[in-house]
């Protein structure tokens, strides 16, 4: 799949996505990456065989302080291939994409699983 059709997906997952979380992705800036990078290294080495789909880096909402005022925007990288490999259903890769975009906009507002299970992403 190219990354354009990737992009494509992802604007679908986006508009699944409830809408009170949309109203975060204001503040979120989500870049496509092949493959986890440098960002995730602390994850990836805790669990070499598991596959990383996305990724949260950031200030979460209920840690920030005023001098977190002005800083870039956080970020949710979200990682195609392993994404592709896993999924190769294009309906089954729209959900997928959704739940891990729901899981780090999470991250963003410190937000358990309690809470996520309470919207179907458990």
């Amino acid at each position: 799949m190219t990354k354009k059709s990737f992009e494509g997906l992802v604007r679908k997952a986006i508009d699944r996505i409830p809408s009170e979380f949309q109203a975060a992705m204001k503040n979120i800036a989500i870049l496509i990456e092949d493959w986890p990078g440098p960002e995730a290294e602390d994850l990836i080495d805790d669990d070499p065989e598991g596959a990383l789909y996305g990724f949260y880096q950031g200030i979460p909402l209920p840690e920030r302080t005023v001098d977190d005022s002005g800083m870039l925007p956080d970020i949710i990288y979200l990682y195609r291939k392993p994404l592709e490999e896993d999924f190769p259903d294009p309906e089954e890769l729209i959900r997928e994409i959704e739940i891990t975009l729901v899981h780090e906009i999470a991250h963003y507002f410190g937000f358990d699983e309690e809470i996520l299970a309470r919207y179907g992403y458990d």
